[in-house]
């Protein structure tokens, strides 16, 4: 049976010149505060659709990865990533990296590379992202 997660988002004014408020409306968190200039320039304390799918892509990779190697014998200690979605005025999001840093004892680094590339290519968020390109800097600690 599918979960359905809900976000919300009220907007006034021009693109410019306006700003929204996003509701977290499943989970509750508080709402976040958005612009263009957040988008475009210097966020100042509000954030863009761009955060947030690098949100939602660090997130759903950490758990991807955590599932990978737990399947493979390896239960990781830690796992860190950090996503960057890369957005151009005027054409769109470009690319996004993952960076990725592990603790998995008894792993060596052609199994835990092996696993974390086919979950950068496996994980949910990346099977939405595909129409753009992602790459990974994946290392153990």
């Amino acid at each position: 049976m599918p979960v359905i997660r809900n976000a919300r988002t009220h907007w006034t004014g021009s693109l410019e010149d306006g700003g929204g408020k996003t509701a977290f409306v499943s989970s509750g968190l508080p709402d976040v505060d958005v612009t263009w200039a957040s988008r475009a320039n210097d966020p100042d304390g509000k954030t863009s659709p761009e955060e947030l799918i690098a949100a939602a892509h660090a997130t759903c990779y950490s758990m991807a990865l955590s599932h990978g190697l737990t399947g493979a014998g390896f239960p990781p200690d830690s796992i860190d990533t950090q996503a960057s979605v890369e957005f151009t005025p005027g054409t769109g999001i470009t690319g996004i990296t993952l960076v990725c840093e592990a603790s998995v004892p008894r792993i060596d680094l052609d199994a835990f590379t092996d696993i974390a590339d086919k979950t950068k290519d496996g994980c949910p968020v990346s099977q939405a992202l595909k129409a753009v390109p992602i790459s990974l800097e994946a290392t153990l600690r």
